[in-house]
Protein backbone atom coordinates (compact mmCIF):
# COMPACT_ATOMS: atom_id res chain seq x y z
CA UNK A 1 0.00 0.00 0.00
CA UNK A 2 1.23 3.26 -0.52
CA UNK A 3 1.41 6.52 1.81
CA UNK A 4 -0.54 9.28 0.99
CA UNK A 5 2.93 11.23 -0.91
CA UNK A 6 3.69 8.47 -3.01
CA UNK A 7 -0.06 7.73 -3.99
CA UNK A 8 0.00 11.33 -4.94
CA UNK A 9 3.35 11.43 -7.24
CA UNK A 10 1.58 8.66 -9.32
CA UNK A 11 -1.61 10.67 -9.40
CA UNK A 12 0.64 13.24 -10.97
CA UNK A 13 2.30 11.58 -13.56
CA UNK A 14 -1.45 10.03 -14.24
CA UNK A 15 -2.57 13.57 -14.95
CA UNK A 16 0.28 14.70 -17.26
CA UNK A 17 -0.09 11.52 -19.35
CA UNK A 18 -3.88 12.50 -19.77
CA UNK A 19 -2.72 16.24 -20.87
CA UNK A 20 -0.01 14.91 -23.35
CA UNK A 21 -2.84 13.16 -24.87
CA UNK A 22 -4.87 15.90 -25.16
CA UNK A 23 -6.91 16.06 -22.18
CA UNK A 24 -8.72 19.00 -21.74
CA UNK A 25 -9.08 18.55 -17.37
CA UNK A 26 -8.59 15.24 -15.35
CA UNK A 27 -8.44 13.79 -12.17
CA UNK A 28 -7.29 10.43 -10.72
CA UNK A 29 -8.24 8.86 -7.57
CA UNK A 30 -6.06 6.35 -5.31
CA UNK A 31 -7.52 3.65 -3.10
CA UNK A 32 -5.76 1.49 -1.35
CA UNK A 33 -6.86 -0.80 1.67
CA UNK A 34 -5.72 -3.88 3.40
CA UNK A 35 -8.09 -5.91 5.93
CA UNK A 36 -7.64 -8.53 8.52
CA UNK A 37 -10.79 -10.61 9.38
CA UNK A 38 -11.29 -13.85 11.38
CA UNK A 39 -14.13 -15.71 12.40
CA UNK A 40 -15.22 -18.23 15.25
CA UNK A 41 -18.22 -20.45 15.77
CA UNK A 42 -19.14 -22.85 18.50
CA UNK A 43 -15.59 -22.06 20.43
CA UNK A 44 -13.32 -22.50 17.41
CA UNK A 45 -11.75 -20.75 14.86
CA UNK A 46 -13.45 -20.95 11.28
CA UNK A 47 -11.93 -18.42 9.11
CA UNK A 48 -8.62 -16.30 9.14
CA UNK A 49 -8.75 -14.10 5.85
CA UNK A 50 -6.86 -11.47 4.66
CA UNK A 51 -6.85 -8.98 1.51
CA UNK A 52 -5.44 -6.12 -0.17
CA UNK A 53 -5.67 -4.22 -3.09
CA UNK A 54 -4.63 -0.86 -4.81
CA UNK A 55 -6.35 0.76 -7.63
CA UNK A 56 -5.94 4.27 -9.45
CA UNK A 57 -8.90 5.57 -11.64
CA UNK A 58 -8.09 8.26 -14.24
CA UNK A 59 -11.09 10.29 -15.76
CA UNK A 60 -10.40 12.82 -18.48
CA UNK A 61 -12.70 15.35 -20.24
CA UNK A 62 -12.37 16.27 -23.85
CA UNK A 63 -14.75 19.60 -24.10
CA UNK A 64 -17.89 18.45 -22.61
CA UNK A 65 -16.97 14.48 -23.02
CA UNK A 66 -15.96 12.43 -20.43
CA UNK A 67 -14.51 8.86 -19.60
CA UNK A 68 -13.23 6.86 -17.09
CA UNK A 69 -10.77 3.96 -16.42
CA UNK A 70 -9.23 1.93 -13.77
CA UNK A 71 -5.71 0.62 -12.97
CA UNK A 72 -4.67 -2.08 -10.50
CA UNK A 73 -1.03 -1.72 -12.31
CA UNK A 74 0.39 1.67 -10.80
CA UNK A 75 3.62 1.64 -12.54
CA UNK A 76 3.54 4.82 -14.27
CA UNK A 77 3.83 3.54 -17.72
CA UNK A 78 0.79 1.63 -17.04
CA UNK A 79 -0.84 4.67 -15.84
CA UNK A 80 0.30 6.41 -18.58
CA UNK A 81 -1.22 4.01 -20.90
CA UNK A 82 -4.84 4.09 -18.85
CA UNK A 83 -4.85 7.79 -19.15
CA UNK A 84 -3.91 7.88 -23.01
CA UNK A 85 -6.50 5.06 -23.28
CA UNK A 86 -9.13 7.48 -21.60
CA UNK A 87 -8.54 10.41 -23.36
CA UNK A 88 -9.43 7.83 -26.60
CA UNK A 89 -12.47 6.94 -25.09
CA UNK A 90 -13.95 10.57 -24.20
CA UNK A 91 -12.99 11.45 -27.97
CA UNK A 92 -15.97 8.78 -29.06
CA UNK A 93 -18.34 9.50 -25.84
CA UNK A 94 -21.22 11.54 -26.33
CA UNK A 95 -21.20 15.26 -24.64
CA UNK A 96 -22.35 15.69 -21.58
CA UNK A 97 -23.68 20.09 -20.62
CA UNK A 98 -23.05 19.43 -17.32
CA UNK A 99 -19.46 16.87 -17.53
CA UNK A 100 -16.21 18.79 -15.74
CA UNK A 101 -14.39 18.81 -12.83
CA UNK A 102 -15.32 21.02 -9.44
CA UNK A 103 -15.41 24.64 -9.47
CA UNK A 104 -11.38 25.77 -9.22
CA UNK A 105 -11.87 28.50 -6.95
CA UNK A 106 -14.12 26.48 -4.53
CA UNK A 107 -11.54 23.56 -4.33
CA UNK A 108 -9.98 22.97 -0.05
CA UNK A 109 -7.22 25.06 0.62
CA UNK A 110 -4.49 24.50 2.44
CA UNK A 111 -3.98 20.98 4.41
CA UNK A 112 -7.36 19.11 4.75
CA UNK A 113 -8.07 18.86 8.68
CA UNK A 114 -7.12 15.80 10.93
CA UNK A 115 -9.74 14.24 12.46
CA UNK A 116 -8.26 11.83 14.11
CA UNK A 117 -9.64 8.86 11.86
CA UNK A 118 -5.78 6.57 11.85
CA UNK A 119 -4.65 5.35 15.41
CA UNK A 120 -1.91 3.73 13.85
CA UNK A 121 -2.23 0.50 15.10
CA UNK A 122 -2.34 -2.93 13.49
CA UNK A 123 -3.55 -5.56 15.64
CA UNK A 124 -2.26 -9.28 14.99
CA UNK A 125 -4.96 -12.23 13.76
CA UNK A 126 -4.62 -13.38 17.33
CA UNK A 127 -5.89 -10.41 18.92
CA UNK A 128 -8.87 -10.23 16.53
CA UNK A 129 -9.62 -13.91 17.49
CA UNK A 130 -9.11 -13.78 21.04
CA UNK A 131 -11.91 -11.09 20.80
CA UNK A 132 -14.22 -12.51 18.25
CA UNK A 133 -13.95 -15.74 20.82
CA UNK A 134 -14.94 -13.64 23.66
CA UNK A 135 -17.92 -11.96 21.77
CA UNK A 136 -19.00 -15.22 20.71
CA UNK A 137 -18.66 -17.21 24.48
CA UNK A 138 -20.48 -13.96 26.29
CA UNK A 139 -23.60 -14.65 24.03
CA UNK A 140 -23.11 -18.64 23.78
CA UNK A 141 -23.64 -18.75 27.81
CA UNK A 142 -26.78 -16.78 28.20
CA UNK A 143 -29.78 -19.06 29.05
CA UNK A 144 -31.51 -19.82 26.20
CA UNK A 145 -28.53 -19.63 23.49
CA UNK A 146 -28.68 -23.07 21.75
CA UNK A 147 -26.54 -22.61 18.72
CA UNK A 148 -24.13 -19.80 17.29
CA UNK A 149 -23.82 -18.25 13.80
CA UNK A 150 -20.23 -17.16 15.16
CA UNK A 151 -18.16 -14.47 16.51
CA UNK A 152 -15.65 -12.12 14.23
CA UNK A 153 -13.09 -9.76 14.51
CA UNK A 154 -11.67 -7.49 11.90
CA UNK A 155 -9.08 -4.29 11.68
CA UNK A 156 -8.81 -2.47 8.31
CA UNK A 157 -6.77 0.23 7.02
CA UNK A 158 -6.97 2.52 3.69
CA UNK A 159 -5.40 4.93 2.08
CA UNK A 160 -6.95 7.04 -0.48
CA UNK A 161 -5.69 9.85 -2.69
CA UNK A 162 -6.95 12.61 -5.06
CA UNK A 163 -5.46 14.92 -7.85
CA UNK A 164 -6.91 17.02 -10.11
CA UNK A 165 -5.38 19.08 -12.93
CA UNK A 166 -7.04 22.08 -11.17
CA UNK A 167 -4.20 21.72 -8.56
CA UNK A 168 -5.72 20.17 -5.93
CA UNK A 169 -3.86 17.82 -3.82
CA UNK A 170 -4.72 15.71 -1.05
CA UNK A 171 -4.92 12.18 0.99
CA UNK A 172 -5.92 10.74 4.00
CA UNK A 173 -5.41 7.38 5.97
CA UNK A 174 -7.89 5.57 8.09
CA UNK A 175 -7.98 2.57 10.46
CA UNK A 176 -11.30 0.74 11.45
CA UNK A 177 -12.02 -2.32 13.52
CA UNK A 178 -14.91 -4.22 13.91
CA UNK A 179 -16.62 -7.04 16.26
CA UNK A 180 -19.95 -9.09 16.07
CA UNK A 181 -21.52 -12.11 17.59
CA UNK A 182 -24.52 -13.84 15.90
CA UNK A 183 -26.53 -16.69 18.00
CA UNK A 184 -29.74 -18.55 17.90
CA UNK A 185 -31.95 -19.20 20.62
CA UNK A 186 -34.84 -21.76 21.37
CA UNK A 187 -35.15 -25.34 20.03
CA UNK A 188 -36.58 -27.28 16.50
CA UNK A 189 -39.24 -25.16 14.94
CA UNK A 190 -39.23 -22.34 17.79
CA UNK A 191 -35.28 -21.12 17.23
CA UNK A 192 -34.63 -17.57 16.89
CA UNK A 193 -31.98 -15.61 15.99
CA UNK A 194 -30.31 -12.22 16.36
CA UNK A 195 -26.83 -10.23 16.83
CA UNK A 196 -24.90 -7.39 17.82
CA UNK A 197 -21.64 -5.32 16.74
CA UNK A 198 -19.85 -2.56 16.93
CA UNK A 199 -17.10 -0.85 14.84
CA UNK A 200 -14.67 1.97 15.50
CA UNK A 201 -11.66 4.11 13.87
CA UNK A 202 -9.57 3.09 16.66
CA UNK A 203 -9.10 0.12 18.48
CA UNK A 204 -9.40 1.50 22.15
CA UNK A 205 -12.87 2.65 21.32
CA UNK A 206 -14.30 -0.44 20.29
CA UNK A 207 -16.97 -2.24 22.67
CA UNK A 208 -15.75 -4.96 24.82
CA UNK A 209 -16.24 -8.12 23.66
CA UNK A 210 -18.18 -9.84 26.33
CA UNK A 211 -20.67 -6.63 26.61
CA UNK A 212 -21.16 -7.41 23.04
CA UNK A 213 -21.99 -10.97 23.03
CA UNK A 214 -24.34 -10.85 26.17
CA UNK A 215 -26.38 -8.32 23.91
CA UNK A 216 -26.46 -10.59 21.12
CA UNK A 217 -27.41 -13.42 23.29
CA UNK A 218 -30.02 -11.62 25.20
CA UNK A 219 -31.25 -10.58 21.98
CA UNK A 220 -31.90 -13.89 20.50
CA UNK A 221 -33.62 -15.10 23.76
CA UNK A 222 -35.94 -12.40 24.02
CA UNK A 223 -37.32 -13.06 20.39
CA UNK A 224 -38.41 -16.79 21.40
CA UNK A 225 -41.81 -17.66 20.93
CA UNK A 226 -43.42 -14.52 19.18
CA UNK A 227 -47.05 -14.18 17.78
CA UNK A 228 -48.05 -12.10 15.28
CA UNK A 229 -50.32 -9.45 15.22
CA UNK A 230 -53.91 -8.88 13.56
CA UNK A 231 -54.19 -5.82 10.83
CA UNK A 232 -54.71 -2.52 12.30
CA UNK A 233 -53.27 0.85 12.85
CA UNK A 234 -50.46 1.51 15.35
CA UNK A 235 -48.27 3.26 16.86
CA UNK A 236 -44.92 2.32 16.39
CA UNK A 237 -41.60 2.93 17.94
CA UNK A 238 -38.42 2.13 16.22
CA UNK A 239 -35.42 1.25 18.39
CA UNK A 240 -32.16 3.10 17.61
CA UNK A 241 -30.51 0.28 15.55
CA UNK A 242 -33.37 0.46 12.98
CA UNK A 243 -34.40 3.75 13.10
CA UNK A 244 -31.30 4.92 11.83
CA UNK A 245 -32.70 3.45 8.06
CA UNK A 246 -35.67 6.56 8.09
CA UNK A 247 -32.89 8.98 7.38
CA UNK A 248 -31.06 6.85 4.95
CA UNK A 249 -34.37 7.30 3.19
CA UNK A 250 -34.21 11.04 3.24
CA UNK A 251 -30.79 11.04 2.12
CA UNK A 252 -31.85 8.84 -1.13
CA UNK A 253 -34.57 11.55 -1.57
CA UNK A 254 -32.22 14.73 -1.69
CA UNK A 255 -29.11 14.09 -3.74
CA UNK A 256 -28.72 16.03 -6.60
CA UNK A 257 -28.76 12.19 -8.56
CA UNK A 258 -32.87 12.28 -7.42
CA UNK A 259 -33.65 15.51 -7.84
CA UNK A 260 -32.09 16.32 -11.35
CA UNK A 261 -33.98 13.20 -12.60
CA UNK A 262 -36.98 14.25 -10.57
CA UNK A 263 -37.39 10.71 -9.25
CA UNK A 264 -37.84 11.60 -5.64
CA UNK A 265 -40.71 12.14 -3.51
CA UNK A 266 -39.11 15.73 -2.00
CA UNK A 267 -38.53 17.07 -5.54
CA UNK A 268 -40.65 20.00 -4.54
CA UNK A 269 -39.89 20.42 -0.90
CA UNK A 270 -36.81 22.28 -0.69
CA UNK A 271 -37.49 24.63 2.22
CA UNK A 272 -40.63 23.49 3.22
CA UNK A 273 -40.97 21.35 6.46
CA UNK A 274 -40.34 18.18 5.97
CA UNK A 275 -40.65 16.91 9.39
CA UNK A 276 -42.01 18.65 12.68
CA UNK A 277 -40.33 21.56 14.05
CA UNK A 278 -39.13 19.58 16.89
CA UNK A 279 -36.48 17.92 14.78
CA UNK A 280 -33.22 18.42 13.16
CA UNK A 281 -30.35 16.41 11.45
CA UNK A 282 -27.07 16.84 11.38
CA UNK A 283 -24.39 16.07 8.46
CA UNK A 284 -20.97 16.31 10.58
CA UNK A 285 -17.80 14.75 8.06
CA UNK A 286 -15.84 16.33 10.47
CA UNK A 287 -16.34 14.70 13.66
CA UNK A 288 -13.55 13.33 15.10
CA UNK A 289 -12.89 9.32 14.70
CA UNK A 290 -16.62 9.41 12.59
CA UNK A 291 -16.64 6.47 10.63
CA UNK A 292 -17.61 8.33 7.32
CA UNK A 293 -15.44 11.71 9.00
CA UNK A 294 -13.33 12.88 5.91
CA UNK A 295 -11.46 16.39 5.05
CA UNK A 296 -12.46 17.05 1.91
CA UNK A 297 -15.52 15.40 -0.32
CA UNK A 298 -14.79 13.10 -3.82
CA UNK A 299 -14.05 16.12 -5.96
CA UNK A 300 -11.30 18.23 -3.48
CA UNK A 301 -14.04 20.48 -2.85
CA UNK A 302 -13.93 21.24 1.68
CA UNK A 303 -16.99 20.18 3.51
CA UNK A 304 -18.46 21.23 7.10
CA UNK A 305 -21.16 20.27 9.28
CA UNK A 306 -24.31 21.45 8.29
CA UNK A 307 -28.14 20.94 8.97
CA UNK A 308 -29.59 18.80 6.52
CA UNK A 309 -32.98 19.64 8.22
CA UNK A 310 -33.64 22.70 10.39
CA UNK A 311 -36.09 22.66 12.90
CA UNK A 312 -38.36 20.88 10.22
CA UNK A 313 -36.92 22.61 7.56
CA UNK A 314 -35.33 20.84 4.33
CA UNK A 315 -32.36 23.09 3.78
CA UNK A 316 -30.73 22.00 0.70
CA UNK A 317 -30.03 18.96 -1.79
CA UNK A 318 -26.64 16.80 -1.34
CA UNK A 319 -24.82 18.23 -4.78
CA UNK A 320 -21.89 17.03 -6.54
CA UNK A 321 -20.25 19.76 -9.54
CA UNK A 322 -22.16 17.95 -11.92
CA UNK A 323 -25.72 17.89 -10.33
CA UNK A 324 -25.25 20.72 -9.16
CA UNK A 325 -24.49 22.72 -12.71
CA UNK A 326 -27.70 21.19 -13.95
CA UNK A 327 -29.48 22.49 -10.87
CA UNK A 328 -28.20 25.89 -11.50
CA UNK A 329 -26.37 25.74 -7.93
CA UNK A 330 -23.10 25.23 -6.40
CA UNK A 331 -22.08 21.86 -5.60
CA UNK A 332 -22.30 21.41 -0.66
CA UNK A 333 -18.94 19.19 -0.47
CA UNK A 334 -20.79 16.19 -0.79
CA UNK A 335 -19.76 14.39 -3.91
CA UNK A 336 -18.84 10.43 -2.78
CA UNK A 337 -16.90 8.55 -5.59
CA UNK A 338 -14.88 5.67 -6.25
CA UNK A 339 -12.17 4.66 -8.53
CA UNK A 340 -14.68 3.56 -11.62
CA UNK A 341 -16.87 5.96 -12.40
CA UNK A 342 -17.86 9.90 -12.19
CA UNK A 343 -18.63 11.30 -8.46
CA UNK A 344 -22.22 10.81 -6.98
CA UNK A 345 -23.32 12.82 -3.82
CA UNK A 346 -24.13 11.18 -0.24
CA UNK A 347 -23.66 12.07 3.17
CA UNK A 348 -21.21 11.64 5.94
CA UNK A 349 -21.66 11.06 9.53
CA UNK A 350 -25.43 11.59 10.44
CA UNK A 351 -27.47 12.64 13.55
CA UNK A 352 -31.09 13.18 14.35
CA UNK A 353 -31.00 15.66 17.36
CA UNK A 354 -32.63 14.04 20.46
CA UNK A 355 -36.03 14.81 22.11
CA UNK A 356 -37.04 15.39 25.34
CA UNK A 357 -38.62 12.48 26.64
CA UNK A 358 -36.80 9.33 27.43
CA UNK A 359 -37.76 6.05 25.56
CA UNK A 360 -40.15 5.07 28.20
CA UNK A 361 -41.76 8.17 28.41
CA UNK A 362 -42.20 8.26 24.60
CA UNK A 363 -44.19 4.63 25.56
CA UNK A 364 -46.13 5.86 28.38
CA UNK A 365 -49.21 7.08 26.26
CA UNK A 366 -48.98 3.67 23.91
CA UNK A 367 -52.11 1.25 25.46
CA UNK A 368 -51.35 -1.06 22.16
CA UNK A 369 -48.33 -0.38 19.64
CA UNK A 370 -45.17 -1.95 17.75
CA UNK A 371 -41.42 -1.77 19.30
CA UNK A 372 -39.29 -2.27 15.70
CA UNK A 373 -36.10 -3.87 16.10
CA UNK A 374 -35.13 -5.69 13.20
CA UNK A 375 -36.72 -4.45 9.40
CA UNK A 376 -36.62 -7.05 6.26
CA UNK A 377 -36.65 -6.50 2.68
CA UNK A 378 -36.51 -3.06 0.77
CA UNK A 379 -40.17 -2.38 -0.09
CA UNK A 380 -39.85 1.83 -0.22
CA UNK A 381 -40.51 3.79 -3.60
CA UNK A 382 -38.39 6.91 -4.00
CA UNK A 383 -40.50 8.71 -6.29
CA UNK A 384 -43.38 8.36 -4.26
CA UNK A 385 -42.30 7.75 -0.62
CA UNK A 386 -44.81 4.41 0.23
CA UNK A 387 -43.16 2.62 2.79
CA UNK A 388 -43.93 -1.11 3.28
CA UNK A 389 -41.07 -3.42 4.68
CA UNK A 390 -41.23 -6.78 6.56
CA UNK A 391 -40.57 -6.00 10.31
CA UNK A 392 -39.86 -8.24 13.60
CA UNK A 393 -39.93 -6.63 17.31
CA UNK A 394 -41.96 -6.47 20.62
CA UNK A 395 -45.89 -5.52 21.42
CA UNK A 396 -46.55 -2.68 23.32
CA UNK A 397 -49.59 -3.03 26.08
CA UNK A 398 -49.98 0.11 28.63
CA UNK A 399 -46.83 1.59 27.77
CA UNK A 400 -44.55 -1.68 28.70
CA UNK A 401 -42.63 -4.01 26.05
CA UNK A 402 -44.58 -7.13 26.47
CA UNK A 403 -44.27 -10.48 24.16
CA UNK A 404 -42.18 -10.57 20.76
CA UNK A 405 -43.36 -10.73 17.60
CA UNK A 406 -42.82 -11.65 14.29
CA UNK A 407 -44.05 -11.85 10.44
CA UNK A 408 -45.64 -8.88 10.31
CA UNK A 409 -45.15 -5.77 7.82
CA UNK A 410 -45.35 -2.31 8.58
CA UNK A 411 -46.53 0.37 6.00
CA UNK A 412 -47.20 3.86 5.69
CA UNK A 413 -45.78 7.12 3.70
CA UNK A 414 -42.70 8.67 4.01
CA UNK A 415 -43.97 12.32 3.65
CA UNK A 416 -46.58 11.57 6.56
CA UNK A 417 -44.12 9.51 8.82
CA UNK A 418 -41.70 12.26 8.60
CA UNK A 419 -44.11 14.99 9.79
CA UNK A 420 -45.24 12.41 12.98
CA UNK A 421 -41.58 11.22 13.95
CA UNK A 422 -40.81 12.50 17.83
CA UNK A 423 -37.36 11.34 18.78
CA UNK A 424 -36.82 10.56 22.43
CA UNK A 425 -33.70 11.48 24.24
CA UNK A 426 -31.35 8.42 23.84
CA UNK A 427 -29.17 9.35 21.29
CA UNK A 428 -25.71 7.46 20.68
CA UNK A 429 -23.11 8.08 18.42
CA UNK A 430 -22.22 4.37 17.81
CA UNK A 431 -22.18 4.30 13.66
CA UNK A 432 -22.26 6.48 10.94
CA UNK A 433 -26.14 7.08 11.17
CA UNK A 434 -27.09 7.63 14.26
CA UNK A 435 -30.66 8.30 16.00
CA UNK A 436 -32.74 7.70 19.29
CA UNK A 437 -35.43 6.11 19.95
CA UNK A 438 -38.14 7.05 17.39
CA UNK A 439 -41.85 7.09 17.59
CA UNK A 440 -44.46 7.43 14.96
CA UNK A 441 -47.94 7.03 15.09
CA UNK A 442 -50.32 6.48 12.72
CA UNK A 443 -48.55 3.05 10.93
CA UNK A 444 -50.28 -0.18 9.46
CA UNK A 445 -48.82 -3.10 10.99
CA UNK A 446 -50.38 -6.21 8.74
CA UNK A 447 -49.87 -9.03 10.38
CA UNK A 448 -51.79 -12.48 10.56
Amino acid sequence: MLSVPQALDRLDAALAAARTAGADAADALYVGDGSTSVSVRLGKLEDIGRSEGEEVGIRVFVGQRSASVSSSDLSVAALATAATRAVAMARLAPEDPWAGLAPADRLLQGDAPDLDIDDGGDPSAEMLRDRAMAAEDAARVVAGVTNSEGGGGSAGRVVTALATSTGFRGGKRSTSYGCSASVLAGEGGDMQRDYAWHSSRHFSDLEDAAIIGRRAGGRAVRRLNPIKLETSQLPIIFDPRVGSTLIGHLVGAITGSAITRGTSFLKDALGTAVFGSHITIIDDPLRPRGLRSRGFDGEGLPVQRSALVDRGILTGWLLDAASARQLGLQPTGHAARGTSGPPGAGASNLHLESGTDTPQALMAGVKRGFYVTELIGMGVNGLTGDYSRGASGFLIEDGEITVPVAEVTIAGNLKDMFKALVPANDLQFRHASNVPTLRIDGMTVAGA
